[in-house]
């Protein structure tokens, strides 16, 4: 896996939640959709949860990256969900869309999808899911992902990269989601410095070899986001 891979000295296994706790002014977003390509180039799947931009926005910055999105998306080999659009209370016209964001009718949809067959060549990846716990109650919300969204990951032997946003949830329920995950990685913006700094390490990690060191990012004039090597 692109970037992720590159913290660790082992692959990611297959069923894997890995959680990305993120600052707001981070490189995390342009980190998606490098994450999102390298995937894709490498002949994966990708189904991308777009919760904070309209879905064409992703396409354009994948279209940097994999000319061929059109196509990838016809035959499902890349699938943009929007998620967007239902927070603005409006019906998408994607092919892929939630059209609720309450956790009652999520928790039908994934109980149907965790029946299907395991497709491990699939990388998921949310951008951000602390925008959906906004419309739902805390607890109601949390019960969802650890009985619903993360086994559904695992039980279809695919990658989840999940972001949250730093400090958008409550510390009771950021932990919950914490004990659950295979892996956790930060993503901040260190402006201890006269100039600001984009850093990145990996927390902790499930049978895979790490060490907690933070790294330097790099930012492409693609936006393409790399490890300063």
């Amino acid at each position: 896996m692109p970037l992720v891979e590159d913290l660790t000295r082992g692959p990611i296994p297959p069923g894997s939640n890995i959680l990305v706790e993120f600052d707001p002014a981070s490189q995390w977003y342009n980190a998606c959709v490098t994450i999102a390509a390298g995937w894709l180039r490498t002949g994966g799947a990708v189904s991308y949860n777009v919760a904070t931009q309209p879905p064409d926005e992703v396409r354009s910055q994948l279209l940097r990256f994999v000319p061929e999105v059109a196509d990838l998306e016809a035959g499902n080999t890349l699938k943009i969900i929007d998620v967007y659009t239902a927070t603005l209370g409006h019906k998408s016209k994607e092919k892929y869309s939630v059209d609720s964001l309450k956790v009652t009718d999520a928790s039908i949809e994934f109980s149907e999808l965790m029946r299907k067959p395991p497709t491990p060549d699939r990388l998921m990846i949310e951008d951000d899911i602390t925008v959906e716990a906004r419309f739902s109650d805390e607890k109601n919300w949390v019960e969802f992902e650890l009985s619903r969204d993360f086994p559904h990951i695992k039980l279809r032997k695919m990658i989840g990269v999940t972001g949250i946003l730093r400090g958008a949830l409550s510390d009771w329920a950021l932990k919950r989601l914490e004990g659950a995950a295979d892996g956790i990685i930060d993503i901040k913006l260190d402006e201890a410095g006269d100039v600001a700094e984009d850093l990145i390490r990996v927390r902790n990690m499930r049978g895979v070899a790490f060490n907690r060191e933070w790294h330097h990012l790099n930012r492409s004039q693609n936006f393409e986001v790399t490890l300063d090597r």
